[in-house]
């Protein structure tokens, strides 16, 4: 042990041997007898030693530099941390690959619709995995995946969705343990901004579509469980996959209500006015097909319209309109006819009033209505008397006549 570790000490060390610093407990050098010079700090904490290497000597470690690393994780060691085991925690971190895998499996699969995990199984597997795969988890930051958001500046919806997901994956890592807490590289990304996807379909377009319909089945030209699927989409404001995957047991003709045991919110009611009961009630049953909306397959439900309605949108001239936006229009007939917001997202099973809030510019068209009617049955009270058309040229004199 000397005094203080120097590049005259450092210089002067015999192969094999170790300099202690007599002045920073922990803090050496050791040669070893190939020549090669490295400075070290050994320290206790939890009751344990642990040996940290800082670097070999010569640039950019020096005596000085290295004295002050020293100084810096002993630092860490009085705050109760171990540099030593949070450096052995980072090589056996899973690659950001091996996370995906795990975040899929451990968390997706138990917590998380099946069409949800497949959504982000795909955007985790295309703009995450293939770029970041090879990185460990502990060492991806901010710069990369603000990268990866820049890069899908043309589709700011998608970018975002990818900014959201991924931002999921490294809050399960976290509480994992496999990041540090508060660590999540997407924090302070920002967004892109949207233009929410509204299409409300008019009382004309309405009309449009239900003549189309009528045509297409007339020429059978569509089946009559696609025909019923759309009608029901119109008349209850349903999500497609809660009309595709109805099944008959969840149908309650006498109580004029579907039971559903799930869907994107939970369990839900779906409440049937007369003409969407009807619908069900002529719609054929199927022998051992327990769904609603029959399939090709043999005891199996349709799984995909996308064909069919696009066809129909074309002969009702309806342009690019979204099988969604049939549940958006049944909303807007909804304001527009003076029910309440938490009315349309109690019928639509929405669990965030945010969410209704989109149509809250509807309801002004009731509202004036309103003001209207009540001005014109108040106006015959309240009017002022109509003036003497004498009285009324004299009034008119009495202003334009010059001072």
């Amino acid at each position: 042990m000397i005094k203080g570790i120097s590049k005259r000490s450092v210089v002067a060390v015999t192969p094999g041997s170790i300099l202690w610093d007599g002045g920073l407990p922990g803090f050496g050098l050791r040669c070893r007898e190939s020549g090669a010079r490295n400075y070290f700090l050994k320290y206790r904490i939890n009751g344990r030693v642990r040996w940290w290497t800082i670097g070999a000597h010569g640039a950019p470690w020096t005596a000085d530099s290295a004295r002050t690393e020293a100084l810096r994780l002993l630092g860490e060691v009085a705050q109760g941390k171990d540099p030593a085991a949070t450096r052995d925690a980072g090589r056996e971190a899973p690659t950001v690959k091996e996370l995906v895998a795990r975040f899929i499996k451990e968390h997706c699969e138990t917590k998380n619709k099946p069409r949800t995990k497949e959504e982000y199984e795909r955007l985790l597997d295309t703009f995450i995995v293939e770029p970041l795969g090879s990185q460990r988890v502990g060492d991806v930051c901010r710069e990369d995946l603000a990268k990866i958001h820049d890069k899908l500046r043309d589709t700011p919806y998608q970018a975002n969705r990818v900014i959201a997901v991924t931002s999921k994956l490294f809050n399960w890592a976290e509480r994992r343990g496999l990041r540090t807490d508060g660590s999540n590289p997407c924090r302070h990304l920002e967004r892109y901004g949207e233009r929410k996807r509204e299409r409300f379909l008019s009382e004309a377009e309405l009309a449009q579509l239900g003549e189309a319909l009528r045509k297409m089945e007339r020429e059978e030209l569509i089946s009559p469980w696609i025909a019923a699927a759309i009608r029901l989409l119109i008349l209850t404001g349903a999500r497609r996959g809660e009309i595709l995957d109805l099944r008959w047991d969840e149908v309650d003709l006498n109580r004029a209500q579907l039971s559903l045991r799930d869907s994107k919110t939970g369990a839900k009611t779906i409440y049937l006015s007369p003409a969407a009961k009807q619908i069900l009630s002529k719609l054929p049953r199927l022998d051992g097909n327990p769904f609603v909306i029959v399939g090709q397959r043999k005891g199996r439900n349709l799984v995909n319209m996308s064909k069919a309605w696009k066809e129909l949108r074309t002969e009702a001239k309806l342009g690019g309109t979204r099988l969604h936006d049939l549940r958006h229009s049944y909303a807007s007939v909804g304001v527009e006819r003076g029910l309440s917001l938490p009315i349309i997202g109690a019928l639509l099973g929405h669990t965030q009033v945010s969410t209704t809030a989109r149509y809250a510019h509807l309801s002004a068209n009731p509202v004036r209505a309103a003001s209207d009617l009540i001005g014109k049955s108040i106006q015959s009270a309240i009017a002022p008397p109509a003036p003497r058309r004498k009285a009324l040229r004299a009034v008119v004199r009495s202003i334009t006549r010059p001072s």
